[in-house]
């Protein structure tokens, strides 16, 4: 049943087509072809947009963490005394500082996580939470992924920061910590305990997607309207060119074709100025006029010579189709009969015989079986004329061939 179904709607489809001019169906096809191909595009497009826009938000937000670790560590090796005056001099703070100037004036959300937190500003969410734990876990390197929270997704990123020997001054043992620390922070509190390799915290980005989004679709925009009028352009002009070097030539040969059908003359001729294909096929449709043109001459002439020659043969002669349908007779055959020639012509010879249907099967039987009884022979046929009359004649049948069919001569002799 499948199979069935799939043949019957390709059948539908070729219906479809088959009632449309070439130029119609090319169209259609060449159009919905460009759609799909627009439509790859666009979607090519938008995915690399998609690509080079998230790429480009990982990019900075690595460069702004990496910014971030540096000027914290390299607070840790050089300043020693100083943040015991000024707090802003603490190397995690001076670095959240810059990041803050940094990222002013852009939707970037920038700071510094840990699971043994000092700020509380520094406690991660649950995606940080869960992105620290799993640095601990394994060999800790950025990560990043698309969130979603309230129906607004978000690009966040993490950048682990490992502990050396310059970070143990604040975060090492208890003891050993400089005094302003040892002050807000008493012993046994858990940001203390650090070893060298030990993850401390990360940086934590977040950068808001729906303006990057907004700048997608404005992008996709641009490069559909961009493609759109190519593909239209070239729509234009691959359909003028397809017109005019074959939908055209096509045609030309196609009506000249349907002219030769509908007045039977043979001396149409096209101008041959190509040597490709179609050059061929209208070389082809000259040679076939011109041998058409032949034929008809010469069957037109073998014609004239066998009713001349019927014309003076002292018995009537009638020649009819397989059908029984008459295209030559005599005069004597018309006298015979009480018809004229263009009477005569056309009629079918079964219906002026008593026996008709008898000579009809006969003729079948002559090209069933190659031979019949009724053909080839002397035969008494009772006939009746225009007017009803019956008459006896001697019948010989022949039998020749024409060009497209075969064709029997009947030659009569009324008997007294």
């Amino acid at each position: 049943m499948f199979w069935m179904s799939r043949v019957r709607n390709r059948e539908s489809t070729m219906n479809i087509f088959s009632s449309r001019s070439v130029t119609t169906t090319f169209n259609i096809i060449s159009s919905l072809l460009l759609v799909v191909l627009f439509l790859a595009l666009a979607y090519n497009s938008y995915r690399r947009e998609h690509e080079l826009i998230l790429k480009g938000a990982i990019v900075n937000a690595r460069n702004i963490s990496r910014l971030i670790i540096e000027t914290r560590d390299y607070l840790s090796r050089h300043v020693t005394n100083e943040p015991e005056n000024n707090a802003a001099l603490i190397p995690q703070v001076a670095a959240s500082r810059v990041a803050q100037q940094m990222t002013s004036g852009s939707n970037y959300y920038v700071r510094q996580v840990s699971l043994r937190y000092r700020n509380p500003d520094n406690r991660p969410d649950d995606f940080e939470l869960t992105q620290l734990n799993a640095f601990k876990d394994r060999k800790p390197g950025e990560t990043w992924q698309i969130a979603s929270k309230a129906g607004k997704k978000s690009l966040r990123y993490l950048l682990p920061m490992i502990a050396d020997q310059s970070c143990l001054t604040c975060h090492g043992s208890y003891e050993k910590a400089p005094g302003f620390i040892q002050a807000r922070f008493p012993k046994g509190h858990f940001s203390y305990g650090y070893h060298v390799g030990d993850l401390i915290g990360a940086v934590s980005v977040a950068v808001p997607m729906d303006d990057l989004y907004r700048q997608i679709g404005h992008n996709l925009k641009q490069d559909l309207l961009y493609d759109g009028v190519v593909l239209g352009i070239f729509i234009v002009l691959t359909g003028w060119v397809l017109h005019r070097s074959i939908i055209a030539p096509v045609k030309t040969v196609a009506g000249s074709i349907s002219e030769v059908a509908r007045t039977g003359n043979f001396n149409e001729r096209l101008k041959l100025i190509r040597r490709d294909e179609i050059g061929e096929l209208i070389s082809s449709f000259n040679i076939l006029m011109t041998e058409l043109d032949n034929k008809t001459r010469q069957r037109a002439e073998s014609e004239e010579r066998y009713r001349n020659f019927i014309e003076i043969a002292q018995s009537p002669i009638i020649t009819f189709m397989t059908d029984g349908k008459i295209v030559i007779s005599n005069q004597k055959a018309e006298t015979l009969f009480g018809l004229n020639k263009s009477e005569m012509l056309g009629q079918c010879i079964f219906e002026f015989m008593l026996q008709g249907e008898e000579m009809k099967n006969s003729i079948g039987n002559y090209f069933s079986g190659g031979s019949s009884e009724l053909v080839g022979t002397t035969t008494r046929q009772k006939m009746r004329d225009v007017y009803g009359k019956l008459f006896d004649v001697d019948m010989v049948i022949s039998v020749s061939q024409s060009d497209q069919d075969q064709m029997f001569s009947a030659i009569l002799r009324e008997t007294k």
